[in-house]
């Protein structure tokens, strides 16, 4: 398997060579990339936008240490019109330095492209869900080598429900947040403390890297402009500066999410302001919409919740709906449903809620204060299989079975995703990039499924919709008919009649049929 190539934006490239203080979030990629000889290059577009720089001191220099790095050249009679046709339009010359990135990735010059640049992470999203999961922030390209070369030393991260009160207002989280609002101080004290309002916090390493404050509202006090009995404000949703990407904020949202469903808000909202790009982006992605602005500038942005079964016209994508309704989604008779054997060691990676069987689930939370306070995880995920089936339904209905296993649960079906899509990798270099950022395999672990080109590898996404609590046993399956003897093996197909004894077992909020 060869070296993979990180390809680093001009944004990187300026955050990791100018003169100001280098972030640790950079400095800890180019420390470990450095450390385990990987491949960081610069690509030729990258000379272009730097050359527009009008302050020629600066551009001087920075062209100066260009030479730093391995330079990936431009594909020859490359034009802007056929960027154009595959990436969208490109209305401005950086648009088209986006695009000339996007395509070295399409083409396998790189394997992944690191960049801070929201609008380049919309556009790879936009193009295709295998180069958008190629396209990382920093902290999630950091994240990734920690996985996928020092997994032992990776630290769990946790979703803690803490008052206010309990959290030091010297926080380094806090800091970022004094520094656009001035009464950050006189807010805390006097509304959060004072309130001993609910919080949900993210440690890593000891520290706080991701913080939530939420607020119960009414129709009588809420500033939100959707319909509704109960509000649920999310009046802090912060990540602090070292650890931003996706996975973190996806962390954090997947808590407000499921909670707002699973207590029965008919609203989430929160402001953010403009400048906040990625946040924005993350929770457009999931269903959030702009309704209005304050004096102040700052955007609301609103999202429904429902605990009606999620309906689908003959033209809709079902995978569309579920991730602008998450965690609901459609379950009707056209809705197709698979179920997939999955052995221990992969279950543990993916769903590391699972792994401690001792400590309550998310969905077990009945009221406001149950919060969980068991290792988190993402809600976009990357599983690996060589099953015969093909699955071609955006919006399919997964059920992980967990098979016979030294820990609890063992043999039982665990766990609901939504199926996004599925690849073929034909390498281990091809695999490498299709997982992807999603993904929770070390090095070692994808050498080890030898893809080749007869015996490719399956790459499949999906979106985590929550849990069966408790487990369904393999007693239980095979009573109510889902099972007939043996367990299968590998990906089968779920009849309606499989299917409704599962669905029947577990309350998520909402209904399905």
């Amino acid at each position: 398997m060869s070296v993979p190539k990180y390809l680093i934006d001009t944004n990187v490239f300026i955050g990791l060579e100018d003169t100001r203080e280098v972030t640790p979030e950079f400095a800890s990629f180019l420390q470990l990339a450095s450390k385990h000889g990987l491949n960081v290059s610069i690509h030729e577009a990258a000379r272009d936008d730097i050359a527009r720089d009008k302050d020629h001191t600066r551009k001087a220099i920075s062209l100066s240490k260009l030479a730093k790095f391995p330079l990936i050249g431009k594909v020859r009679k490359l034009t802007s019109d056929q960027l154009a046709a595959e990436f969208g339009l490109l209305p401005k010359p950086n648009d088209v330095v986006d695009a000339t990135l996007l395509h070295a990735l399409k083409i396998g010059v790189a394997d992944f492209l690191i960049t801070e640049d929201t609008g380049l992470h919309d556009r790879a999203r936009r193009h295709s869900a295998e180069i958008s999961r190629r396209v990382l922030y920093v902290a999630d390209a950091t994240s990734l080598l920690r996985t996928t070369y020092e997994p032992i030393d990776v630290p769990l991260r946790f979703v803690e429900e803490v008052d206010a009160n309990s959290i030091p207002v010297t926080d380094a989280i806090f800091d970022s947040l004094r520094d656009g609002y001035p009464e950050f101080d006189d807010w805390w004290r006097d509304k959060c403390v004072r309130e001993q309002r609910k919080c949900w916090v993210v440690t890593d390493e000891g520290e706080i890297a991701g913080l939530v404050v939420r607020k119960e509202e009414t129709a009588s006090n809420t500033d939100a402009k959707s319909p509704g009995r109960r509000f649920l404000k999310v009046s802090t949703f912060k990540v602090r500066p070292e650890s931003r990407g996706v996975k973190l904020g996806e962390l954090l949202l997947k808590q407000v999410l499921w909670f707002a469903q699973k207590n029965g808000f008919d609203v989430a909202y929160l402001t953010t302001f403009p400048t906040q790009t990625a946040l924005i982006s993350l929770i457009e992605y999931y269903g959030f919409n702009e309704t209005h602005s304050s004096p102040k500038g700052e955007l609301m942005f609103e999202r429904r919740f429902s605990n009606e079964a999620v309906e689908a016209d003959a033209n809709d994508n079902l995978f569309d709906l579920a991730r602008l309704n998450y965690p609901r989604f459609c379950a009707t008779q056209q809705v197709q449903a698979y179920g997939v054997p999955i052995k221990e060691a992969f279950h543990d990676a993916l769903f590391p809620e699972l792994r401690d069987d001792s400590q309550p689930q998310l969905f077990e939370a009945g009221s406001l204060g149950d919060g969980p306070r068991t290792p988190g995880n993402t809600i976009r995920k990357v599983y690996l299989c060589r099953a015969a089936k093909w699955i071609d339904q955006p919006g399919a209905i997964l059920f992980f079975y967990k098979g016979k296993s030294q820990h609890s649960p063992s043999q039982a079906l665990t766990t609901i995703g939504i199926f996004e899509g599925m690849t073929l990798a034909h390498s281990s270099e091809e695999l490498r990039r299709l997982a992807g950022g999603r993904s929770v395999y070390s090095e070692r672990q994808l050498i080890s499924w030898r893809a080749s080109l007869h015996k490719p590898v399956k790459v499949i996404d999906f979106l985590l919709i929550g849990y069966i609590t408790p487990a369904m046993s393999l007693p239980e399956l095979r009573a109510e008919g889902v099972f007939r003897g043996h367990p299968p093996q590998s990906i089968f197909t779920l009849k309606p009649n499989q299917l409704t004894p599962i669905i029947d077992r577990f309350d998520l909020g909402f209904a399905l049929k």
